[in-house]
């Protein structure tokens, strides 16, 4: 259960209150009984956050694998389009023949070196579909949810939608940085921002490891 959903349950139940305040006393007894139903919605939504919630913090204590993200709450996220997509609490990572699936389709369409872009999933998100970052990135190639309007992804927790979508996002940073993978790889986890400022890879140390632990997962060519 998402916070959108919370707000909705509260909502009905003040509209309902609000409601029968200005009821005449012969249809009070009515109105009562329906903010009693929704007052126990909102009772139940509260305490199936609290469960997901606890299962979350619960995986947060799992070893990152090398991945630069966490597993917050929900409450965490905030209410964006894809919020109810958090009401799953099993982040297990996809099975690495998944994986290869969605490298291998999105990599075809947009002209990507396969390597690079299987490497640059395991650093974002260590290959779990429902990973979120606390900066609010979502899933496996960690799209931030302005990225993901932009992209024309509804849902960033569906793994073939996020992975064409960050497929895409990558192509066009390559594009714009003539094809040089690092400069590339650095805007992709920093933004272009600091890299057009610097003209290079931003000095920031995650940044400089994530750059450099991707590029060291690349087969060597002769």
């Amino acid at each position: 259960m998402c916070t959108v959903s919370i707000r909705a349950a509260l909502a009905a139940v003040f509209a309902a209150a609000a409601l029968a305040a200005q009821t005449p006393a012969d249809g009070r007894a009515a109105m009562d009984a329906a903010l009693a139903k929704q007052r126990a919605a909102a009772s139940a939504v509260q305490e199936s956050l609290a469960r997901q919630r606890s299962s979350l913090e619960k995986q947060t204590g799992q070893a990152e694998r090398g991945g630069f993200f966490v597993l917050p709450p929900p409450a965490r996220l905030g209410a964006t389009a894809a919020a109810p997509a958090m009401a799953a609490t099993d982040c297990e990572p996809l099975p690495p023949s998944e994986v290869d699936a969605l490298v291998e389709r999105a990599a075809k369409q947009q002209n990507l070196d396969e390597a690079v872009l299987h490497g640059v999933i395991q650093q974002e998100s260590a290959f779990r579909p429902c990973a979120v970052s606390p900066k609010g990135a979502m899933g496996l190639m960690q799209l931030m949810p302005a990225s993901a309007s932009q992209l024309g992804v509804p849902n960033p927790f569906d793994p073939q939608a996020n992975v064409d979508a960050g497929a895409r996002l990558l192509k066009d940073l390559l594009t714009r940085y003539g094809g040089d993978l690092p400069l590339a790889l650095g805007a992709y986890n920093a933004g272009p921002s600091r890299v057009d400022a610097a003209a290079a890879v931003p000095g920031i140390p995650e940044t400089q490891e994530y750059v450099r632990r991707i590029l060291s997962m690349l087969p060597v060519k002769n």
